[in-house]
């Protein structure tokens, strides 16, 4: 995981140092950068005075995942990379590459991408349909900018797993505080899915896959659906374990099957955070002890919510007070993770829009496809942001295009059944292996089930303001007149 930033323009350097210094919360172990004027990679940030000037130029700054430790970004041959996220599947690329007489300089997952886009330019290919290709052959969480010419290539992944935001000058990071540390004022987000050229012509978009659309056209009735959906999710899971892994744990469905599909592949420690006597504290020490799975609390007051408000709000980069309510459990929770050393926590986000999980869709379930579609921007964006804040990085088990596809190929009538949401993944739930009193139980949300809400009404009461007016208040407080 890290923080990825670039541009075109005058005076390069000056600009990139800025962009270090305000996104290496993200990546603090090493930087890189290219520019058509020369290369620095490091792992003191006090020599950015050294970065080379240009007229264009990408950068990382490395929290060190996947590979050697020693091997920081970019890579660049006639393509110049850098990538934010994890390429799953990036042994058998590699293997698949090395057959072609591909060489590599790293056991890096981002050279793959670089690496498997230059071999698909060769075959003849157009950057757009090597993109395209790549997007078919990559399992993953990824968001890359790529340097060709004098051209700069954004795209994330088809689900939108990582944030990549751009601005009409020319310019793109991985959070939006980077590019108004700059002085960009406008940041737009890469979609998932589509590409993004920056030229000296200005800025071109294409989108490149729709993830709600199969690549097939036929209805899973419950038993082929149940049986797709085992399979996937053990497969998802088991990929994106670490040796010891973290599940960001309330208790509920979704978190309850990633947790018990993780400890089937690695050492699993649940991760919880609310008030005393919450409902979702409640839930996660009686499930814990039926999964039979050690559970490590962090127990947040008053007082710890406006101490940790500041460093919410720097993270989601909104006054988006539904956000801000849900990011206290979450930032509390990563927290101890990372005190832990824990690096990967595992979460059950997306198996809500994907299963029929609100109540929204009672009376509309086509918002299930909308909801899909902007969970990249409006939830996981959000929580990227969050966990990266303390050093932690986030997978969803649940967001892979395989699950996503047979989603979408099991009708409504599955998914909400007698008024039973995500009643096929709780009947899912139970051949997996998860007792039927877990499988079973609704959960509240988690802004109101760890009592954040409660305690951010509160402080806003005190305050004599809203909940809307406290988050505009505090997002003020961060960011003053940076955007």
């Amino acid at each position: 995981m890290c923080l990825i930033a670039g541009g075109m323009g005058k005076h390069l350097r000056d600009r990139f140092k800025v962009m270090i210094e305000a996104g290496k919360h993200r990546g603090p172990d090493e930087f890189g950068v290219w520019t058509d004027e020369g290369v620095l990679k490091s792992s003191d940030f006090g020599k950015v005075e050294e970065i080379p000037n240009g007229r264009i130029g990408v950068l990382q700054c490395r929290l060190g995942m996947t590979g050697s430790k020693n091997y920081v970004q970019p890579f660049f041959n006639d393509l110049v990379l850098v990538h934010n996220g994890e390429i799953y599947n990036h042994k058998q690329l590699r293997e698949y590459l090395e057959g072609k007489g591909i060489n590599f300089e790293s056991d890096v997952d981002s050279e793959v991408i670089l690496r498997l886009i230059e071999h698909l330019l060769e075959k003849g290919l157009t950057m757009e349909g090597a993109v395209r290709k790549a997007m078919e052959m990559l399992n993953g969480d990824y968001a890359v900018g790529l340097v060709r010419g004098k051209e700069i290539y954004l795209f994330r992944d088809p689900i939108g797993i990582r944030p990549l935001y751009y601005s009409p000058n020319g310019f793109f990071a991985s959070e939006r505080k980077v590019l108004w540390a700059i002085g960009e004022e406008e940041t737009i987000p890469v979609k998932p899915g589509e590409m993004v050229v920056i030229s000296r012509k200005g800025i071109m978009k294409k989108r490149l896959m729709e993830p709600t659309e199969p690549p097939w056209r036929r209805e899973l009735d419950e038993k082929e659906g149940i049986k797709v959906l085992m399979r996937s999710l053990d497969c998802s899971a088991r990929l994106r374990v670490g040796k010891k892994t973290g599940v960001l744990f309330s208790g509920g469905l979704d978190s309850s099957i990633t947790a018990l599909l993780a400890s089937r592949y690695s050492d699993v420690v649940l991760y919880t955070a609310g008030m005393e006597g919450s409902h979702d504290m409640k839930w996660a020490r009686k499930v814990s002890e039926v999964l039979g799975l050690e559970l490590e609390e962090r127990v947040f007051t008053k007082k710890d919510v406006e101490e940790a408000l500041p460093r919410v709000m720097f993270a989601i980069e909104e006054p988006n007070p539904m956000n801000l309510a849900i990011g206290i459990p979450l930032y509390f929770a990563t927290q101890e993770a990372s005190k832990d050393g824990v690096k990967v926590l595992l979460s059950g986000q997306g198996a809500d829009e994907l299963f029929g999980g609100y109540a929204r869709y009672l009376e509309k379930p086509t918002l299930m496809i909308q909801d899909i579609l902007e969970l990249g921007d409006r939830n996981l964006a959000r929580d990227d942001k969050i966990a990266m804040l303390n050093g932690v990085e986030g997978r969803y088990p649940f967001l892979t295009l395989p699950i996503l596809w047979a989603a979408m190929s099991i009708p409504v009538e599955l998914k909400i059944k007698n008024g039973i949401r995500k009643y096929i993944l709780r009947r899912t739930a139970e051949e997996l292996g998860l007792p039927k009193k877990v499988a079973w139980r609704e959960k509240k949300a988690a802004q109101y089930g760890s009592g954040a809400q409660k305690i951010l009404e509160k402080i806003a009461k005190e305050r004599r303001t809203t909940l809307r007016g406290l988050a505009e208040e505090t997002f003020r407080r961060v960011f003053g007149d940076s955007q």
